[in-house]
This record gives C-alpha cells, sequence and structure tokens, in this order.
C-alpha cells in the first residue's frame, strides 16, 4: 500500500500560506518555477526550458533536485503527452509526480491559475500567465484538471487543492492537518470513451514540443475530448 504524500507549490499568492507551516505532513515537496523561494525545504524543482538560469536557486542541499524536459518529457508521454494533459507546469509537475513518486496523496497549492486583471497574479508580484497563452492544449483547463485527476485515481493517488480561493483545478478542497477528503464520483464508460479517442488520434510529439508541429493537430478534436473529460466526473 503507498502512503508516500507529495506537496506541489506553484507561485499563485497564496501560495505564501505555506511560509507559515512549522510543520507539514508531506514526504516530499516539489516546487514549480520560482516557487522554490517560497520553502527551503524543497526537494524538487521543476521547472520548462525556457525558465531563466538566473532565476534559479544559486546553490542547493544534498537532497535536493533539478528536473527538466529530460525528466518531465517522458513521464509526460507516459500519460498520452501534452496535447492530451495539458501544456502548462502545474499539470506536468503533477504527472511527473505521479509517475516519479508513485504517491498516495498529491496535495496543490499556487497552482490555481486563477488571475485576476487587477490585483497581484503572483506571489512575487505581476507574472506570466503561463495557461492564459495562446496553446492548442489548453482550451479548458477544467477537462486537463478532470483528466490528471482520473488517472491519479486509477492508480490508487488522491488529489487535493489546499487553496481556498478561486480555482481552475476541480479536485477536492481540503485543509492541511485534516483528513483527505471524499473522492469524486468518475464515469467509467466515459473515461474509456475519452481513453478510445485519444488512442484513435495519437496527437502525441516524443519531444514533448508540440507547438512546433501545431499544425498537425486539429483544435476541435480536443476540445471534443475535453468535453469527454469535463463529463468524466460526475458533479
Amino acid at each position: 500500500m503507498r502512503e508516500l504524500s507529495v506537496l506541489i507549490l506553484g507561485s499563485g499568492p497564496n501560495v505564501i500560506e505555506a511560509r507559515a507551516w512549522s510543520s507539514h505532513p508531506f514526504d516530499k515537496i516539489v516546487v514549480i518555477n520560482n516557487a522554490w523561494a517560497v520553502r527551503e525545504d524543497w526537494d524538487d524543482l521543476i521547472y520548462p526550458y525556457d525558465f531563466p538560469e538566473e532565476k534559479r536557486p544559486n546553490a542547493v542541499q544534498p537532497h535536493q533536485s533539478f528536473v527538466t524536459q529530460k525528466e518531465f518529457v517522458p513521464i509526460q508521454n507516459d500519460y498520452g503527452g501534452f496535447l492530451y494533459a495539458g501544456g502548462t507546469m502545474a499539470f506536468t509537475a503533477g504527472y511527473w509526480v505521479l509517475g516519479h513518486y508513485k504517491p498516495a496523496h498529491i496535495a496543490f497549492l499556487g497552482c490555481d491559475m486563477h488571475y485576476s486583471k487587477t490585483a497581484q497574479t503572483h506571489f512575487y508580484g505581476k507574472g506570466e500567465a503561463d495557461p492564459l497563452r495562446e496553446d492548442i492544449s489548453l482550451q479548458s483547463l477544467e477537462a486537463k484538471a478532470n483528466r490528471l485527476y482520473i488517472h491519479a485515481a486509477k492508480e490508487g493517488c488522491q488529489l487535493t487543492n489546499l487553496s481556498a480561493g478561486p480555482s481552475r483545478l476541480t479536485f477536492p478542497r481540503m485543509t492541511i492537518g485534516m483528513s483527505l477528503p471524499d473522492p469524486l464520483t468518475v464515469d467509467d464508460k466515459t473515461v474509456l470513451r475519452a481513453q478510445k479517442r485519444e488512442a484513435e488520434l495519437q496527437y502525441v510529439t516524443p519531444s514533448g514540443r508540440y507547438w512546433e508541429e501545431e499544425d498537425n493537430f486539429d483544435p476541435a478534436e480536443i476540445a471534443a475530448l475535453d468535453q469527454l473529460w469535463m463529463q468524466a466526473v460526475l458533479v
């Protein structure tokens, strides 16, 4: 029985809540991009190829490691690739943790992908809102969240969201220190339909650089898949 619990920290404004924790129940902490600056006790820093070197930590502890496309692209491809899973680092981190650590629980904080037009967007101020860029893989963040949740559930892993504010993540909410919430109800027949359609389309790029082959993919087909993943979780 797997019991490992992993925390994923993004760069949303509420991630600073984690700074006040004198203790926490997580076995591993995975941070995305600039979120390494939130706590010193992180274990893995995951970032894309274009994350500037000057924004990375100058020194790391023996237990800390960097996770780049060399590590996360193969795992993301094991779960169908970026076009199906969603080409944003919150989802990439989720799939990498799922495939690498095989945990029983993954909690997210600061990964809400909800960006105010007037207020602070990131814990360090104003930043680039990655999921809001023009991208064929990000037509429905909620559908991509459902897909990740379902893949995790099939592997015996519960996903939760520690955020109390607006969020594009569809995972059950949780407060640190509390027991795991009830899981979402999944429609297995709809999941099979979505997986069958993914297998038929074969929208996988081994390099992970799907944007270099964008003309080979039909946005309407991805939108139809998103609808299936939205219907696969019963509200």
